[in-house]
């Protein structure tokens, strides 16, 4: 992948983007990735310590945490990037686009496979985790805030801690729609009110016919 590949794909993304030169200065998801290639290239060729320390520069520079063992496709997106942290045997396919404050982290300490694999043109939002040796399949987005901790199929959108799916692949959300997709959630959340209302009404209602029964039975 080159970098004029890259830049262009950002410029996609981000209505904020003024100039290729702009990116290349000033975008540190760009600077991130750009430093990982090399980092992940030592690592693949067992210089882990040098691997790591490049990693960790990246990290103080851009205020990104990607470790050097981790597996980037072509043209990911890290839209402002502060404090997105992705752990070793995490896997990222191509076109994907992930927000500050995500976490793409494993779970327990067991070895080999422990973190998330992403399909392609997936979409992570603001401030989400994504835990565990799961997969979150091509096209799908996840809402900010939500801890996703089991696989997600192809053109699922997924919200909530622990994240649900709210959307499949029957209707299509923009990469920037964040709005619409928490709109969901508290569509689904007010009808678990209104049926969590009907069950009290329904105990009332119970309630007081054995009561009637009980002085039925007294008289």
């Amino acid at each position: 992948m080159s970098l004029r590949d890259h830049i262009q794909a950002i410029k996609r993304e981000d209505p904020a983007a003024k100039s290729s030169l702009e990116i290349l200065l000033c975008y540190p998801g760009l600077h991130a990735v750009m430093i990982h290639r090399v980092a992940h290239w030592l690592y693949r060729r067992r210089r882990y310590i040098l691997a790591r320390m490049i990693s960790q520069t990246a990290r103080l520079l851009t205020c990104i945490e990607i470790h050097p063992g981790a597996k980037i496709g072509k043209r990911l997106f890290i839209d402002h990037g502060l404090g997105v942290v992705i752990g070793e045997t995490a896997e990222i396919g191509d076109d994907v686009l992930l927000y500050q404050g995500v976490t793409l982290g494993g779970t327990g300490n067991v070895r080999g496979k422990r973190h998330p694999t992403l399909g392609n043109r997936v979409v992570v939002g603001t401030g989400a985790s994504v835990l565990g040796s799961i997969r979150l399949g091509d096209d799908v987005k996840v809402g900010a805030g939500s801890v996703v901790v089991h696989s997600v199929p192809d053109g699922s959108t997924v919200v909530g801690i622990p994240a649900k799916v709210v959307r499949t692949r029957g209707e299509a959300l923009g990469a920037l729609e964040h709005g619409r997709v928490a709109a969901s959630a508290e569509g689904d959340s007010a009808d678990i009110e209104q049926l969590a209302d009907r069950i009290r009404e329904l105990e009332a209602l119970l309630r007081l016919l054995l009561e009637d029964r009980v002085g039925e039975s007294r008289g």
